[in-house]
């Protein structure tokens, strides 16, 4: 393996070229960050809290305006919402733990089998983390259904895992394939599933639910405010869309050698790199999320919740064209059911990836508006 891990590879100027575009990515919304939301919101708060212009900034329009309804739960599937940030969670711990593996050595590309083998064990064993939070984030939403919503947690996402899996693992058992998962693998994936994997989640909802949430730092108002008709450019879909190309354009470069180690059976072992591209993601994932949350609170929307989540989550929509692409460009396969298995792997993954940077969007939103209404002072 000395050939495959000397650090003179030819595509090391590849991988440097993707970290140093990545940080130039970051850099530039850095100083975006800086210029827009830190004078600006300097500012605001300055002005807010002047008692001179107390009357004037009551009639000027801004983000205090949405005081109080900036931390009314959503009214669209809060259920859902919080189930997905738990999923989030876990997965977000689960690829930090798994990268710090291979950064240790512990992982090493001559044993085939160990990268995945560690995704599913510390997946399953992180449960705990996903059963937590979902659970604090749903109290904190005043929700009472608190038995569904664990039970969604623990089965929502492995559920469609496992679903697409199998059904994709059929069609090999019906074409004969050898590259179909035994029945003994899937069954030891149920098993960690229904003993380890669950367990946990109910084990992390029952701290979370006796845990005691945190006021929010302005009181929420009884009656909704009135949300006034937004600019064209500030569509959700439009925002959706924007939020996703600077996340996803930090990743681009390295993404292609990830997917060329996945279907082109190339060596994937330069994990420092894929180190500080993930790094790079979740810095990226937070500064856009930010800034477009910042903008919608401007124009007096306060529906932010799902909003944070979908800005930074669109970038697996970029993901899932990107493989659209890889595979009319890259791959050469004859019949169908290569196809519907190349499709069905990598909805898993943008999926998986849907939710770590939707979550990665959301914690650094809600972080942002508890700085920012925690600086004004309200009658």
């Amino acid at each position: 393996w000395d050939i495959y891990l000397n650090s003179n590879s030819p595509n090391e100027k590849v991988h440097w070229f993707s970290i140093t575009n990545s940080i130039m990515i970051v850099l530039f919304l850095s100083i975006m960050i800086a210029i827009i939301l830190l004078r600006t919101l300097y500012k605001d708060i300055s002005q807010y809290n002047d008692p001179n212009n107390l009357e004037e900034a009551k009639e000027e329009s801004g983000w205090k305006l949405v005081h109080g309804d900036v931390f009314r739960p959503p009214a669209t599937y809060p259920m859902l919402f919080s189930v997905f940030v738990g999923s989030g969670v876990q997965l977000c711990c689960m690829c930090v733990a798994t990268l710090s593996f291979a950064l240790l050595g512990l992982l090493s590309p001559a044993n085939r089998g160990s990268l995945i083998t560690a995704f599913i064990l510390l997946f399953v064993f992180m449960g705990s983390f996903a059963g937590y939070y979902s659970s604090s984030i749903y109290k904190m939403f005043r929700g009472i259904l608190w038995k569904q919503n664990t039970l969604l947690t623990a089965f929502f996402f492995p559920g469609v895992v496992f679903i697409i899996i199998f059904s994709l693992n059929l069609m090999l058992w019906m074409k004969g394939s050898s590259g179909a998962i035994p029945f003994g693998s899937l069954f030891m994936l149920l098993f960690l599933w229904f003993c380890v994997s669950v367990p946990l989640v109910f084990l992390g909802s029952f701290f979370g639910y006796k845990r005691e949430i945190e006021a929010f730092p302005v009181r929420t108002n009884q009656i909704p405010r009135a949300i006034p008709q937004q600019q064209w450019y500030m569509s959700p879909f439009l925002t959706c869309l924007v939020g996703g190309v600077l996340p996803f354009g930090a990743v681009s470069v390295e993404l292609y050698f990830i997917m060329s180690a996945l279907w082109l059976h190339q060596i994937y072992y330069i994990f420092g790199f894929l180190f500080l591209v993930m790094v790079v993601l979740v810095v990226t994932c937070a500064e856009v999320s930010i800034l477009l949350c910042y903008f919608q609170l401007v124009n007096e929307d306060y529906r932010w919740w799902w909003r944070s989540f979908l800005h930074a989550g669109s970038c697996a929509f970029y993901t899932m064209a990107y493989a659209v692409w890889y595979h009319l460009t890259e791959l050469e396969m004859t019949g169908l059911a290569p196809v519907i298995l190349y499709y069905g792997y990598m909805l898993i993954i943008c999926f998986t990836f849907f939710l770590i940077t939707g979550t990665i969007g959301y914690l650094a939103c809600f972080w942002f508006n508890c700085k920012i209404y925690s600086s004004i002072k309200v009658d």
